[in-house]
């Protein structure tokens, strides 16, 4: 796929970054990214991946920010409380940058829809905030054979996980149970971080660079302003891979 001059343009800082180049950018451009929440995590995400140059992003929510959301919801202000935040979402990317094509999908993921919902997606990015709903990514994911970008937020702390089953441990291995339902603390620049690495994790991928450590769950601790990288294993007997070879 071609780059405009207006594409040459706009990318040049990237496509001079080493590994990059030209053929990189435009791998960006044929690519198509599901973007499950248009959230706290969600806003960075979306927000990079669309001025990096990702040719299409899929935004599904069908939540409306509220008063409460602000404090780390940034592709929302007060003037879109009420309206669907995909569609939101979709309102502040087109600013950014009018050449990526954002598609608004004002749905509730479910096991059911979740197909039509992901199209031809490349690459499924969890934004999400309860683990019923991630799991039913995690499952199209394994279906697929797709990576799946996990990023989770509490406090000021965060973890992130680059899941391709069946080489690697799918989410249900690394958490195979939902833990308890209950509201997330969360400071707006932890889940600026968590998406950052999301989103960074995503372009490499797509660009075809340096992937994100396969296999490993890499944990931010926010007071202590580190990353560390703990070894996950695949569970034989989970509920959504242990018969995926």
């Amino acid at each position: 796929m071609r780059l405009t001059a207006t594409e040459l343009a706009r990318y040049r800082r990237q496509i001079r970054i080493d590994g990059w180049g030209e053929a990189a950018q435009a791998r960006l451009k044929a690519s198509t990214v599901f973007i499950a929440g248009a959230g706290g995590l969600g806003s960075p995400v979306a927000m990079y991946l669309a001025v990096a140059g990702v040719g299409q992003l899929r935004i599904a929510d069908a939540d409306t920010p509220e008063m409460s959301n602000l404090n780390r919801q940034i592709l929302h202000d007060l003037s879109r409380i009420g309206m669907n935040k995909a569609e939101s979402a979709k309102l502040t990317l087109d600013r950014l940058n009018p050449e990526v094509r954002v598609v608004a999908l004002a749905q509730q993921i479910t096991e059911e829809n979740t197909g039509h919902l992901v199209g031809d997606a490349q690459i499924i990015v969890d934004c999400l905030d309860n683990f019923p709903t991630r799991f039913v990514l995690n499952r199209t994911a394994l279906r697929r054979r797709i990576p799946l970008v996990h990023g989770a937020v509490w406090g000021v702390d965060g973890r992130l996980a680059f899941i391709h089953a069946p080489d690697t441990p799918c989410l249900r291995c690394i958490v195979p149970e939902p833990p308890p339902s209950e509201q997330v603390p969360v400071l707006g620049a932890t889940a600026g971080i968590i998406g950052s690495l999301q989103a960074l994790a995503t372009i490499q991928f797509l660009a075809g660079l340096a992937r994100a450590p396969e296999g490993e769950l890499v944990v931010w601790d926010g007071s202590a302003m580190s990353l560390s990288r703990y070894g996950v294993r695949k569970d034989p007997r989970c509920a959504d891979c242990g018969e995926v070879q």
